[in-house]
């Protein structure tokens, strides 16, 4: 009999894994909380450097990463994740740039600016990214000739 079973508690599935990257406290908590009651294992970090140090096994299904941080910014960040974990989608935030439309040099698959986006819109875009990640090869999809 395992834990939870004697526990009395039902054992819930994750829907996946996902890591939140944000040098806003109140961004990641929300996003944190908003993706937790939708089923996901949530992790989060302050910066780029943070991020990276949590990028361990078992790897998060999906990223979501502010462009403007301290220390590394997003966009370094985002061509380590696409050069090292070419499999892993990438949601891209930002406050920064105007539009919907994902800001020219952003390594991601999706780009969401900060304060007009909906977490309906959150949802949708993860839950696509999830279930149908993007295939790229790890040099070619960096856009950077292998060292």
């Amino acid at each position: 009999m395992s834990t939870a079973d004697h526990l009395g508690s039902p054992i819930i599935s994750s829907r996946g894994r996902l890591l939140i990257v944000d040098d806003k406290r109140s961004v990641r908590e929300a996003i944190s909380l908003f993706m937790k009651c939708e089923g996901y294992e949530v992790l989060t970090a302050n910066d780029g450097l943070d991020a990276l140090n949590r990028l361990v096994e078992p790897l998060p299904n999906l990223i979501i990463s502010d462009l403007n941080m301290p220390r590394m910014s997003g966009f370094e960040f985002l061509a380590v994740v696409r050069q090292k974990f070419p499999h892993l989608p990438v949601i891209a935030i930002s406050g920064e740039f105007e539009g919907n439309a994902l800001p020219t040099g952003v390594l991601a698959d999706a780009y969401l600016p900060k304060g007009t986006y909906t977490f309906d819109q959150l949802r949708t875009t993860i839950n696509a990214l999830v279930s149908a990640p993007p295939r790229r090869l790890p040099s070619v999809a960096a856009g950077i000739s292998p060292a």
